[in-house]
Protein backbone atom coordinates (compact mmCIF):
# COMPACT_ATOMS: atom_id res chain seq x y z
CA UNK A 1 0.00 0.00 0.00
CA UNK A 2 1.28 3.45 -0.87
CA UNK A 3 0.67 6.42 1.39
CA UNK A 4 -0.51 9.68 -0.11
CA UNK A 5 -1.02 13.06 1.57
CA UNK A 6 -4.69 13.43 2.38
CA UNK A 7 -6.36 16.15 0.34
CA UNK A 8 -9.12 16.90 2.86
CA UNK A 9 -9.15 20.31 4.50
CA UNK A 10 -9.85 19.48 8.16
CA UNK A 11 -10.52 21.89 10.95
CA UNK A 12 -7.50 23.71 12.31
CA UNK A 13 -6.24 21.56 15.19
CA UNK A 14 -6.31 24.53 17.55
CA UNK A 15 -9.86 25.60 16.75
CA UNK A 16 -12.81 23.96 18.45
CA UNK A 17 -15.34 22.81 15.88
CA UNK A 18 -18.88 22.89 17.23
CA UNK A 19 -22.04 21.50 15.62
CA UNK A 20 -24.10 24.21 13.93
CA UNK A 21 -27.01 25.69 15.87
CA UNK A 22 -29.19 28.72 15.42
CA UNK A 23 -28.65 31.31 18.14
CA UNK A 24 -32.29 32.36 18.21
CA UNK A 25 -33.67 28.82 18.49
CA UNK A 26 -31.32 26.55 20.44
CA UNK A 27 -32.21 22.87 20.43
CA UNK A 28 -33.02 21.60 23.92
CA UNK A 29 -32.71 18.07 25.23
CA UNK A 30 -36.51 17.90 25.28
CA UNK A 31 -36.54 18.79 21.57
CA UNK A 32 -34.07 16.00 20.86
CA UNK A 33 -36.11 13.47 22.83
CA UNK A 34 -39.25 14.52 20.97
CA UNK A 35 -37.42 13.96 17.68
CA UNK A 36 -36.48 10.42 18.73
CA UNK A 37 -40.10 9.80 19.72
CA UNK A 38 -41.19 10.96 16.26
CA UNK A 39 -38.71 8.55 14.66
CA UNK A 40 -40.11 5.66 16.70
CA UNK A 41 -43.63 6.55 15.57
CA UNK A 42 -42.42 6.73 11.95
CA UNK A 43 -40.97 3.24 12.30
CA UNK A 44 -44.37 1.93 13.34
CA UNK A 45 -43.50 1.54 17.01
CA UNK A 46 -45.39 2.59 20.11
CA UNK A 47 -43.05 4.89 22.08
CA UNK A 48 -45.31 4.57 25.13
CA UNK A 49 -44.87 0.83 25.55
CA UNK A 50 -42.74 -0.28 28.48
CA UNK A 51 -39.60 -1.18 26.55
CA UNK A 52 -39.51 2.13 24.65
CA UNK A 53 -40.78 4.55 27.27
CA UNK A 54 -37.30 5.78 28.22
CA UNK A 55 -35.68 5.14 24.82
CA UNK A 56 -35.75 8.81 23.66
CA UNK A 57 -33.86 9.81 26.81
CA UNK A 58 -31.35 6.98 26.41
CA UNK A 59 -30.78 7.68 22.70
CA UNK A 60 -30.10 11.37 23.34
CA UNK A 61 -27.69 10.51 26.16
CA UNK A 62 -25.87 7.99 23.95
CA UNK A 63 -25.61 10.39 21.01
CA UNK A 64 -24.22 13.12 23.23
CA UNK A 65 -21.55 10.73 24.47
CA UNK A 66 -20.71 9.50 20.97
CA UNK A 67 -20.31 13.09 19.74
CA UNK A 68 -18.59 14.45 22.86
CA UNK A 69 -15.54 15.31 20.76
CA UNK A 70 -17.31 18.49 19.64
CA UNK A 71 -17.14 19.75 23.21
CA UNK A 72 -13.42 19.06 23.73
CA UNK A 73 -10.45 21.27 22.89
CA UNK A 74 -6.85 20.27 22.32
CA UNK A 75 -5.67 22.67 25.01
CA UNK A 76 -7.83 21.01 27.66
CA UNK A 77 -6.98 17.54 26.40
CA UNK A 78 -3.20 18.06 26.44
CA UNK A 79 -3.03 19.67 29.88
CA UNK A 80 0.59 20.68 29.30
CA UNK A 81 1.82 17.22 28.25
CA UNK A 82 4.25 18.53 25.58
CA UNK A 83 7.89 18.20 26.62
CA UNK A 84 11.28 19.34 25.33
CA UNK A 85 13.37 16.34 24.31
CA UNK A 86 16.50 16.03 22.19
CA UNK A 87 15.47 13.13 19.97
CA UNK A 88 14.77 12.73 16.28
CA UNK A 89 13.79 9.07 16.06
CA UNK A 90 10.32 7.94 15.02
CA UNK A 91 7.68 7.62 17.75
CA UNK A 92 4.85 5.23 16.84
CA UNK A 93 1.68 4.31 18.71
CA UNK A 94 -0.13 1.58 16.80
CA UNK A 95 -3.40 -0.31 17.19
CA UNK A 96 -5.28 2.51 18.92
CA UNK A 97 -8.89 1.33 19.12
CA UNK A 98 -11.11 3.82 17.37
CA UNK A 99 -14.87 4.26 17.59
CA UNK A 100 -16.62 6.87 15.49
CA UNK A 101 -19.95 7.52 13.76
CA UNK A 102 -20.60 7.87 10.05
CA UNK A 103 -22.05 11.31 9.33
CA UNK A 104 -24.18 9.96 6.48
CA UNK A 105 -26.12 7.35 8.45
CA UNK A 106 -25.03 7.87 12.10
CA UNK A 107 -23.92 4.25 12.24
CA UNK A 108 -20.71 3.01 13.91
CA UNK A 109 -17.23 3.13 12.42
CA UNK A 110 -15.04 0.59 14.23
CA UNK A 111 -11.33 0.26 13.74
CA UNK A 112 -7.77 1.16 14.64
CA UNK A 113 -5.44 4.08 14.17
CA UNK A 114 -1.66 3.95 13.80
CA UNK A 115 0.02 7.29 14.52
CA UNK A 116 3.72 8.17 14.15
CA UNK A 117 5.77 11.34 14.26
CA UNK A 118 9.43 12.31 14.10
CA UNK A 119 10.20 14.83 16.87
CA UNK A 120 11.80 18.18 16.25
CA UNK A 121 12.74 19.10 19.81
CA UNK A 122 9.35 18.31 21.36
CA UNK A 123 7.51 15.12 22.31
CA UNK A 124 3.97 14.52 23.50
CA UNK A 125 2.69 12.21 26.23
CA UNK A 126 1.85 8.89 24.57
CA UNK A 127 -1.64 8.70 26.04
CA UNK A 128 -2.40 12.09 24.51
CA UNK A 129 -2.00 10.61 21.03
CA UNK A 130 -4.78 8.14 21.82
CA UNK A 131 -6.88 10.96 23.28
CA UNK A 132 -6.47 13.05 20.13
CA UNK A 133 -7.76 10.09 18.10
CA UNK A 134 -10.65 9.73 20.52
CA UNK A 135 -11.55 13.43 20.41
CA UNK A 136 -11.83 13.53 16.63
CA UNK A 137 -13.42 10.08 16.55
CA UNK A 138 -16.26 11.17 18.79
CA UNK A 139 -17.81 13.36 16.13
CA UNK A 140 -19.91 12.66 13.07
CA UNK A 141 -17.19 11.77 10.60
CA UNK A 142 -15.98 10.49 7.30
CA UNK A 143 -12.84 8.40 7.65
CA UNK A 144 -10.81 10.56 5.26
CA UNK A 145 -11.40 13.70 7.33
CA UNK A 146 -10.81 11.91 10.63
CA UNK A 147 -7.41 10.66 9.43
CA UNK A 148 -6.33 14.12 8.28
CA UNK A 149 -7.53 15.81 11.48
CA UNK A 150 -5.39 13.53 13.64
CA UNK A 151 -2.33 14.20 11.48
CA UNK A 152 -2.88 17.96 11.37
CA UNK A 153 -3.45 18.15 15.12
CA UNK A 154 -0.05 16.58 15.84
CA UNK A 155 1.62 18.67 13.15
CA UNK A 156 0.20 21.86 14.62
CA UNK A 157 0.98 21.00 18.23
CA UNK A 158 4.56 19.77 17.84
CA UNK A 159 5.83 21.12 14.51
CA UNK A 160 7.66 17.79 14.11
CA UNK A 161 9.79 16.70 11.19
CA UNK A 162 6.89 14.59 9.99
CA UNK A 163 3.62 12.88 10.90
CA UNK A 164 2.00 9.73 9.53
CA UNK A 165 -1.45 8.37 10.33
CA UNK A 166 -3.16 5.26 9.01
CA UNK A 167 -6.73 4.39 9.98
CA UNK A 168 -8.20 0.95 9.27
CA UNK A 169 -11.93 0.70 9.90
CA UNK A 170 -15.08 -1.25 9.21
CA UNK A 171 -18.17 0.85 8.48
CA UNK A 172 -21.49 -0.49 9.71
CA UNK A 173 -23.25 1.47 6.96
CA UNK A 174 -21.59 -1.00 4.55
CA UNK A 175 -21.93 -4.05 6.78
CA UNK A 176 -25.46 -3.74 8.21
CA UNK A 177 -27.22 -2.02 5.29
CA UNK A 178 -26.64 -1.00 1.68
CA UNK A 179 -24.22 -3.43 0.03
CA UNK A 180 -24.08 -5.55 3.24
CA UNK A 181 -20.44 -6.58 2.96
CA UNK A 182 -19.15 -7.82 6.33
CA UNK A 183 -15.40 -8.22 6.47
CA UNK A 184 -14.69 -5.20 4.28
CA UNK A 185 -12.17 -2.71 5.63
CA UNK A 186 -11.39 0.85 4.58
CA UNK A 187 -7.80 2.09 4.91
CA UNK A 188 -6.96 5.80 4.81
CA UNK A 189 -3.66 7.58 5.31
CA UNK A 190 -2.36 11.07 5.93
CA UNK A 191 1.35 11.89 5.77
CA UNK A 192 3.09 15.17 6.50
CA UNK A 193 6.67 16.41 6.30
CA UNK A 194 9.39 13.73 6.20
CA UNK A 195 6.88 10.92 5.71
CA UNK A 196 5.59 12.61 2.56
CA UNK A 197 9.02 13.53 1.20
CA UNK A 198 11.12 10.46 2.05
CA UNK A 199 9.93 7.10 0.72
CA UNK A 200 12.30 5.21 3.04
CA UNK A 201 10.85 6.88 6.13
CA UNK A 202 7.35 6.19 4.87
CA UNK A 203 8.21 2.55 4.19
CA UNK A 204 9.70 2.13 7.67
CA UNK A 205 6.40 3.29 9.13
CA UNK A 206 4.45 0.95 6.88
CA UNK A 207 6.66 -2.01 7.79
CA UNK A 208 6.09 -1.35 11.50
CA UNK A 209 2.30 -1.41 11.24
CA UNK A 210 1.86 -4.36 8.87
CA UNK A 211 -0.66 -6.91 10.10
CA UNK A 212 -3.98 -8.31 9.03
CA UNK A 213 -6.76 -6.00 10.23
CA UNK A 214 -9.04 -7.78 12.67
CA UNK A 215 -11.12 -5.73 15.06
CA UNK A 216 -11.01 -7.02 18.61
Amino acid sequence: MTLFPNSCAPDSPLRLSLPPTTADAPVTEADMQAAVRTLLLGLGEDPDREGLRDTPKRVVKALKFLTSGYRLSLDDLLNGAVFTEDTDEMVLVRDIDLFSSCEHHILPILGRAHVAYIPNGKVIGLSKIARICEMYGRRLQVQERLTAQIADALQGLLQPQGVAVVVEASHMCMVMRGVQKPGSWTVTSAVRGAFAKDSRTRQEFMDLIQHRPEFR
